[in-house]
């Protein structure tokens, strides 16, 4: 079926998302006035032996579904999905992700680290890579080290750019003559093609053409940075997944078949969850800044002014990359969210036994607090990854007014949280948190949100879903995920700076939906919840303390705006920005347990054991 069948026609979709341990399939319908979700099926996915064939993982979560709604979706004889809806069976339109064998996999070049090599990064993550290297004329390596490098890492697909149109020639050429030097192949066999994506100075096209086309597959497109003042990613996204689907995933297990039975194109899982949290920055007009939390990675995506950049970590997650975490954060990070004495090398073999056993859920209150501390350490270092990659163009002039003259420099990324209207999360820790207010806090410790942030947290594993089926549906698509997938926390309250202990941090004066008004004065160091439904609102009027603001152009001014309620409800977080954690033990553990008492964030019998 095309993406031209009227969207009035459809009643009922099937979406996969074909993970690298678990196929997840979908199932959504259209009811007398609205899409909602229905029901869910999973199975083992099927990529390595004995099977190596994709398309039986799916078949089994599908048949779950089957069994779950009593309705036929496949086709009598296992070949695919039966469509459209025949009135009895099958499914209007079947679509997919897919981050199984790895996901893609990218390495990237270009002629300066921080011009054109740090746009072909972005321009290779947007399109939902995860990118093993990025190499420059000025990376600081020897061409025998780079040589050496290419030719281990086998990517499914190279991206090379450079040189803005009419500029630099020979030093791209001399990246180019390198990486065919090295004649690199690619992850899924030497005997393919290895896609190569040529985005640099325009004028080198034939040149690019003559010494490559016989050695990769390649595809030359608009240039990267075509001038200094300017990125133009989309071509070399465009292109990216071409080759994606032409050759990387034609070449996996069972692609092929899959291929045909769906109805678009299959995405990467990454960009399908970029999608959605760009359909919910879209729908709201504004600020937002999201995660996804997994396993191995974690995925950071933001849309700020309408401009999309997504990052990935490729070494931290909370199961098979939970070492590279306590590695990278270092273990004392990681003891300080905890109100209770653990022996670090006891820690250190806990999490070393979650990366064997990956599937493991804690089994004590001690151990999911330690998985909660981890998680936050994930997240914190995953977004100042983000921050690095969500910067200014480099080698553009910027205009300097009087007051940046007071200051050593521009800041680098432009990611503010001041300006981040809302946080939203995903990811199994986040979903299947036992209280919706540890995943709140969670995100609130390690993305520390200024002013008034709304957060929101998907409550089962569908953002992929949902973004691949946006590009077919996005009104549909919206529906389900205001309905049945975005999950409101609340509203946390956050001013920007710091005090001594005990100093007035803000006053809070809050309208509530039936009239009645509470007044809280927070204090540093101080944390308080005030219970709001979802669905409500109230209107708040802030007034930042002494040394603290809200985003108002006068520093100590008052602000004011509506709060959402939620799940959990509003944080009024008066421990200051950056976040304040006391160094001496027994003060942090102290304070640590009046924080979780106070938000009920764990079980108060057992808490007062410690």
């Amino acid at each position: 079926m095309s993406q031209n069948k009227p969207q009035k026609d459809l009643l009922y979709a099937l979406v996969t998302d074909v993970g690298s341990t678990t196929t997840k399939a979908r199932l959504f319908h259209k009811t007398k006035d609205e899409w909602r979700f229905l029901v869910a099926g999973e199975a083992p996915t099927t990529v390595e032996t004995p099977y190596e064939d994709v398309t039986l993982g799916v078949i089994n979560a599908v048949k779950e579904v089957e069994e779950l709604t009593g309705k036929k979706i496949l086709k009598p004889d296992g070949s695919g999905i039966e469509t459209p809806f025949n009135g009895k069976s099958g499914v209007d339109i079947y679509c997919t992700t897919s981050s199984a064998g790895g996901g893609l996999q990218m390495m990237v070049a270009g002629l300066i680290s921080s011009m054109t090599a740090e746009s072909a990064n972005r321009a290779a993550l947007g399109a939902g890579a995860i990118v093993m290297d990025v190499m420059a004329e000025d990376d600081g390596r020897e061409p025998f080290e780079k040589i050496k490098q290419i030719r281990s890492l086998r990517p499914d697909m190279i991206l090379l750019a450079g040189g803005t149109d009419g500029g630099a020639i020979e030093q791209v050429i001399s990246i180019a003559e390198l990486i065919k030097a090295s004649e690199p192949k690619a992850r899924l066999g030497a005997s393919y093609a290895l896609p190569f994506v040529y985005a640099g100075n325009k004028d080198l096209h034939n040149t690019i053409q003559n010494m490559m086309e016989k050695s990769f597959a390649l595809i030359i497109v608009d240039n990267i940075r075509p001038v200094l003042e300017m990125e133009n990613t989309e071509p070399a996204r465009r292109a990216i997944h071409e080759l994606f689907m032409e050759h990387v995933m034609s070449h996996a297990p069972g692609y092929k078949k899959l291929m045909q039975w769906t109805d678009i194109d299959i995405m990467p899982t990454p960009a399908g969850e970029g999608l959605a949290m760009q359909l919910i920055a879209n729908t709201y007009k504004q600020n937002s800044l999201g995660v996804g939390l997994g396993g191995a990675t974690t995925n950071v995506y933001s849309i700020v002014d309408g401009r999309f950049v997504r990052s990935v970590s490729a070494n931290l997650g909370m199961s098979y990359s939970i070492c590279n975490v306590l590695k990278e954060a270092t273990i004392e990070n990681i003891m300080r969210w905890l109100p209770f004495d653990i022996d670090p090398d006891y820690l250190g073999s806990q999490l070393s036994n979650k990366m064997i056993r990956p599937t493991t859920i804690p089994q004590t209150l001690k151990d999911l607090m330690t998985e909660h501390s981890v998680a936050r350490e994930a997240l914190r270092l995953g977004f100042n990854h983000h921050k690095s990659i969500a910067t200014r163009l480099k080698g553009v002039s910027v205009l300097r007014t009087v007051s940046d003259m007071f200051t050593q420099e521009l800041a680098e990324t432009y990611i503010d949280m001041m300006k981040m209207d809302i946080l939203a999360g995903t990811g199994g820790l986040l979903s299947h948190a036992p209280r919706r207010i540890q995943s709140m806090l969670i995100l609130t410790d390690a993305f520390q949100p200024e002013g008034i942030t709304k957060l929101y947290q998907d409550s089962v594993f569908m953002m992929p879903h949902l973004g691949v089926f946006s590009t077919v549906h996005q009104q549909a698509a919206w529906e389900i995920f205001d309905k049945d997938c975005l999950l409101r926390l609340g509203t946390v309250i956050a001013p920007k700076g710091t005090a001594q202990e005990g100093n007035e941090v803000m006053s809070v004066d809050l309208e509530m939906p039936d009239g009645t008004e509470i007044e809280e004065t927070v204090k540093f160091g101080d944390l308080k919840l005030i219970p709001l439904a979802t669905g409500s609102e109230a209107r708040v009027t802030v007034t930042p303390g002494k040394g603290f603001n809200m985003g108002a152009e006068k520093p100590e001014a008052p602000v004011r705006g509506r709060v959402m309620g939620g799940e959990a409800g509003i944080i009024l977080d008066g421990r200051g920005r950056p976040l304040w954690i006391p160094s001496d033990n027994n003060k942090r553990k102290e304070l640590l347990l009046k924080w979780f008492k106070t938000l009920e964030l764990y079980s108060k019998d057992v808490l007062e054991t410690f």
